[in-house]
C-alpha cells in the first residue's frame, strides 16, 4: 500500500511560484524549487517554503490519496491484512 500511495504526487508553490515543493502521498518532500531572488531574504524565503508545503499537502492532495485509497478497495484492504 505504501508503494501505491508514494504514486500520489503533488506540488505546492508559494511567492508567486518563486518556491515549490513536490510531495508524494507517503508525505516525503521528492523536489524542491527555489527561485534565486528568493535567497536575499532568509526570512522570506522561510515563510514561502511552509506556504508551499501547506499548498502542497492540503486540500488537494488530501483527496488525491482518499481517491486512491478508495482505487486500492479503501478500508476494505486494510481487513484483509488483519485476516478479518
Amino acid at each position: 500500500m505504501q508503494n501505491e500511495l508514494g504514486t500520489v504526487v503533488q506540488e505546492g508553490s508559494a511567492a508567486w511560484g518563486k518556491v515549490k515543493l513536490t510531495v508524494n502521498g507517503n508525505r516525503d518532500l521528492v523536489g524542491v524549487s527555489i527561485d534565486e531572488s528568493m535567497l536575499s531574504d532568509k526570512s522570506k524565503l522561510e515563510e514561502a517554503i511552509k506556504e508551499a508545503w501547506k499548498d502542497a499537502t492540503g486540500i488537494k492532495f488530501q483527496m488525491k490519496l482518499a481517491k486512491k485509497m478508495q482505487d486500492m478497495g479503501g478500508l476494505d484492504m486494510l481487513k484483509n491484512l488483519t485476516g478479518e
